[in-house]
């Protein structure tokens, strides 16, 4: 059986360049009012982009790399009134593995830079991976 404690290494592509520099100001989800924001990736990976167009729906992966990872129940949405949960059973970016999974329209690619909306990930958070949204999935 695996060590379910092992450690694995990450190594971002790249990193979100958005106007969103407060936690406390972002919007809670990408459709709730986020800004266009660019996706700067690392000359290394420049030849994974090819192929993605403007249009496309995408889900971005980040690492939310301001969120404590020692919580494991939240009020959704900041909501007090509302009975605690359990993160993995909300959105929450405060989580032990702060994983951020964005569904996001590609509205230009243009070199190492793509641009998209609907990212409500703040400023210099790193991306971990980009993945299309296949026809009839959820945010597709």
């Amino acid at each position: 059986m695996p060590d379910s404690h092992q450690e694995f290494t990450l190594t971002p592509v790249g990193h979100v360049s958005s106007t969103l520099t407060d936690r406390a100001s972002a919007p809670k989800q990408g459709t709730e009012g986020a800004p266009e924001a660019w996706l700067i990736f690392e000359p290394v990976v420049v030849p994974a982009l090819d192929g993605l167009r403007p249009g496309d729906r995408v889900f971005v992966l980040t690492w939310l790399h301001l969120s404590p990872r020692d919580v494991l129940r939240v009020h959704p949405r900041d909501d007090q009134s509302t009975p605690l949960r359990g993160v993995f059973a909300t959105r929450s970016p405060d989580r032990p593995n702060p994983i951020g999974l964005h569904p996001v329209e590609i509205l230009e690619v243009a070199g190492r830079r793509v641009r998209v909306r609907g990212l409500e990930a703040l400023d210099n958070t790193p991306v971990l991976d980009v993945k299309p949204i296949l026809p009839g999935e959820p945010g597709a």
